[in-house]
């Protein structure tokens, strides 16, 4: 797909080799008309000699061959390094004398370039359990908190309009309670149960 600022599309590229093979315009006259370079005018000209109205589609710009890539026992040592040391690109580098951007560019390519990827204890990459089947089993966990009184509690207002928003919470509820010496307002409490399916991961939550 072409970019946004392409000068030129698959079907402007074919017109404008149809023009200079099939209708013999020169180069430079078809070039001036698309406003590209003459030499861009001859590459697609070319192009269509040799491959038709096919070859006006985009290609790949990934080179056919690197001489450059890291060779694979380089590879090999660095994730040892890696899996075996939890080290970051940096160490690793310094270890092995490259640079610290191949080292990282290994890691991305392997898949364990972040560390919550790789178990803490043995240096293998996770492999997430999960049970076959969708409902076949699920997780439950029961959480108890203190409920937040209608209006904020003193973690976002003042102390004093916290405990005037829990009196009248208790007020509200019918959770006055007695008015002994340290009385304080019951506004209840609350548990919040949580699911989780073992195969999905889909989670559920409800007061």
């Amino acid at each position: 797909m072409s970019h946004a600022n392409a000068a030129l599309t698959p079907r402007a590229r074919l017109r404008l080799a149809q023009l200079i093979v099939e209708r013999g315009w020169t180069y430079s006259a078809a070039a001036k008309m698309f406003m590209v370079a003459p030499r861009t005018a001859k590459k697609w000209a070319d192009r269509y000699r040799n491959e038709g109205a096919v070859g006006m589609a985009d290609r790949s710009s990934r080179p056919h061959t690197s001489p450059n890539k890291t060779r694979p026992e380089v590879v090999r040592q660095v994730v040892r390094l890696r899996w075996r040391r939890r080290l970051g690109p940096v160490q690793i580098a310094g270890h092995l004398g490259m640079p610290a951007s191949t080292v990282h560019a290994v890691l991305t390519r392997c898949h364990i370039n972040r560390l919550f990827c790789i178990d803490r204890v043995t240096g293998e990459p996770l492999r997430r359990y999960e049970h076959p089947h969708p409902g076949a089993l699920i997780h439950v966990d029961v959480t108890k908190f203190g409920n937040i009184p209608d209006g904020g509690g003193h973690k976002f207002v003042s102390r004093q309009q916290s405990k005037h928003n829990a009196v009248q919470t208790a007020h509200r509820t019918g959770n006055r309670g007695d008015r002994a010496k340290n009385w304080r307002p019951r506004i209840g409490t609350a548990f919040v149960h949580t699911v989780i399916d073992d195969h999905s991961r889909m989670a559920y939550a409800e007061i």
